[in-house]
Formats: structure tokens, sequence, C-alpha cells
């Protein structure tokens, strides 16, 4: 399979464009970078631009938004996409985290367990129609109203792959996740 990652400084704008040139070389995934632009809104441009070809966040900053705000937008984006989004995410470096982000540094490793937990538990609670019960040592999620709950879909399998650079991150890809991702300098 082919992976083809985006330019990470690409303007928004261009981003459909790009996308529909990877499809029509025959790349089966197209990534895009949380950096110069939200991935979740280049993912959006991507999937609207494209009719084949997965699309896919790569390194997604996911410890500077909670597990719900991810959750809803990688819920909405596997159902416009009819199941070609992937959910990649990145617990960043201490400084990056802290430094860019205001966001408190935590092993990430132990942290990035829970966040699948707490992603897999809400995608749960809007797939079975079942009370969001998630409890650990860094997320608690137990409140979601039966009026705002995403409707169920048939692409609530969402793949996710996590960004790794050590030994721990990697176990945590290879009990919890579909796949690695790679640092982008690699």
């Amino acid at each position: 399979r082919v992976w083809l990652a985006l330019d990470m400084n690409l303007p928004l704008a261009e981003v459909g464009r790009q996308a529909r040139r990877a499809e029509a070389l025959g790349c089966d995934v197209v990534t895009l970078a949380d950096v110069a632009c939200d991935a979740f809104l280049g993912a959006q441009a991507a999937i609207e631009a494209t009719s084949r070809v997965q699309v896919a966040t790569s390194g997604l900053v996911c410890f500077a938004r909670s597990p719900m705000v991810t959750a809803v937008a990688s819920w909405n984006l596997a159902a416009l996409s009819a199941g070609r989004f992937r959910l990649g995410l990145s617990s960043l470096v201490a400084p990056m985290l802290t430094g860019k982000y205001g966001m408190p540094w935590h092993p990430p490793a132990p942290r990035m367990r829970e966040y699948l937990g707490a992603l897999r538990a809400i995608y749960e609670s809007w797939q079975a129609d079942v009370p969001l019960r998630y409890e650990g040592r860094y997320y608690r999620l137990t409140r979601q109203n039966w009026w705002t709950r995403p409707a169920p879909h048939e692409h609530a399998d969402i793949p996710i792959h996590i960004g790794a650079i050590g030994p721990q991150m990697s176990a945590v890809a290879g009990e919890c996740a579909r796949g690695l991702l790679t640092h982008p300098t690699n």
C-alpha cells in the first residue's frame, strides 16, 4: 500500500487539490499532519475532494484535545468519508506539548493507552446506544446525553494509528492500535 504524506505546511485551500492528485497517482492513503493547519479540517477537505483514497491524520496532537473532541470529529469524518477516514494520533514530546500547547506533561504511553480506551468507550456508547462510562487515571467520561449523541453509522470501526519513537509507545501501538506512525524525519 502506498501512503503519501501531504506537505505539512500545505495551506488548507490546497489540500483538496493535492489529495485529488494523490488519488489520481494511485495512492492508497493520503496523510495530513497537525501542524500548519488543523488535521481534522485538512482531512475533511481531502475527503470531500476525493472518492477512493483513504484519508488519515498523521500525528494528530491528541493530548491537547479531550477524547470527546477527538471522538466527535473522527466519528463525523468516518461517516462523511463512508469509512475512508483513519485516525493517526501523536503524544508529542514534553517541550512541544508544554511549551507550544500549554498542556501538562504525563508519561505518554499509559496516557495514550487510556486515551484509546476512552475513544473506544465513546464510540461504543454512540454505536450501541449504551451509557458512556470510562474511568481511568487521566480521563473520566461519564456523561452523554441522548439528545446530543451522534447517530450510529456503518463505519464505526475507525482505524487508529499511533505515532511512536520509543519502545513503550511502540508497545502501546502493538497492543491497542492498527498501526505505528514513524516520526516524519525518519
